[in-house]
């Protein structure tokens, strides 16, 4: 068997046949219709499914109306067009579609005073000044992903120090993001990157997205509109690209003489794979990408876990009000890690293994887990 193949279906398999103890009830992405909580999240798509399983294992201490006693209500990035977060005053809530997006709503409704919303998820890292407490709570690493049967290689080189068109151009990445020729030359609107002479169309997800403002930052090219000419937020059949749904990658030798490539979560491809309750399985044939860096070659995978030395690595975060994380208790004891106490969000078991939730959703374990003293006063730009 041709080895890069051999590697493709063995992460295909690894994700699709990890053997898991699933809980019991219905699955949940949103919580429950009628059903109101305490602490509601809005946000990142990469962390929405880990939020949601946090969701049904943290139980409310006071719950009151609706609630069904748990304690976070975490509504995914994608859904209805509105949602309703109390059982009164907060029943339009616009959904915000990404980091961005869940940052701005929650700076929107502390300037209002709504209170509809309590805290965002973010998978991007914050500027150095603002309003807001960003406390990591776990790992995620991204990759490139293509669609199963590519004919790109398994493994594509990156380097995390090019600065140059012409160091960028020696990298499969860096080259094909950055929207040049082999030589480091940009390329004309029209034309495309290659890699090993086939012809790829680089996408990112929607604007406001996390991971497109990661891979950006990673890649060193602007995430901001207007996009590089080569570089797409829209997929061949026009539909806009949403992160972590492989649907995107359309585009194939046999029909289209090129192919699609775009930044994936590998906690998330994770995730899709353990048919774990509330997440939907949007890998649509997605296959995630090895990384070479230097002489090493690194798997998204260890084992049927996130590989954790994979380079392309960030903390993701829950970002709350800076007054609400230092005055109140229940945040404190939801979010915060202290001498005295490790924040519940980090210590949530999955059903009744000794696995964290985190860890059963795809991601890392994070050293840094619950630390509020660190990225302190800061917001996204």
């Amino acid at each position: 068997m041709n080895v890069k193949f051999a590697k493709r279906a063995a992460i295909v398999v690894g994700t699709a046949t990890l053997g898991v103890a699933v809980v019991t009830g219905t699955a949940q992405a949103d919580p429950p219709t009628g059903v109101h909580r305490t602490l509601v999240a809005v946000g990142s798509d990469t962390t929405q499914d880990v939020l949601n399983g946090l969701g049904n294992k943290i139980a409310d201490p006071n719950p009151v109306g609706s609630s069904d006693g748990n304690l976070i209500a975490s509504y995914d990035a994608t859904g209805s067009a509105q949602i309703a977060t109390r059982d009164s005053g907060c029943q339009t809530v616009t959904r915000p579609d990404g980091s961005g997006a869940g940052v701005n709503a929650l700076r929107a409704d502390v300037a209002a005073g709504t209170h509809c919303i309590d805290f965002a998820r973010s998978s991007s890292a914050p500027n150095t000044t603002g309003g807001f407490t960003f406390i990591p709570f776990a790992v995620d690493a991204v990759t490139a992903a293509v669609k199963t049967g590519s004919t790109l290689p398994a493994a594509l080189t990156f380097s995390a120090t090019a600065s140059t068109n012409a160091q960028k151009a020696q990298f499969d990445l860096n080259r094909v993001y950055n929207c040049l020729d082999t030589a480091g030359n940009p390329l004309a609107s029209g034309q495309y990157p290659t890699i090993n002479g086939v012809t790829v169309h680089p996408l990112v997800p929607q604007a406001g997205s996390g991971t497109r403002k990661f891979w950006a930052s990673t890649l060193g090219f602007s995430p901001n509109a207007p996009l590089l000419p080569c570089l797409s937020d829209v997929a061949k059949n026009g539909a806009a690209v949403q992160e972590h749904n492989g649907n995107a990658l359309q585009r194939t030798i046999a029909a289209d003489n090129s192919e699609d490539i775009m930044p994936f979560s590998i906690a998330q491809h994770i995730a899709q794979g353990r048919s774990l309750p509330g997440v939907t399985d949007r890998r649509n044939g997605a296959v995630l990408e090895s990384v070479t860096v230097g002489s090493t070659t690194f798997a998204p995978l260890s084992g049927t876990n996130l590989n954790t030395s994979f380079p392309v690595k960030r903390d993701v975060y829950n970002v709350l009000p800076n007054a609400r994380v230092t005055g109140e208790t229940l945040i404190r004891n939801t979010f915060v890690t202290t001498s005295t106490h490790t924040a519940n969000i980090c210590t949530a078991k999955f059903g009744s293994t000794s696995t964290t939730v985190i860890n059963q959703y795809g991601f890392g374990t994070a050293a840094n887990c619950g630390d509020a003293t660190t990225l302190v006063s800061r917001d996204l730009v």
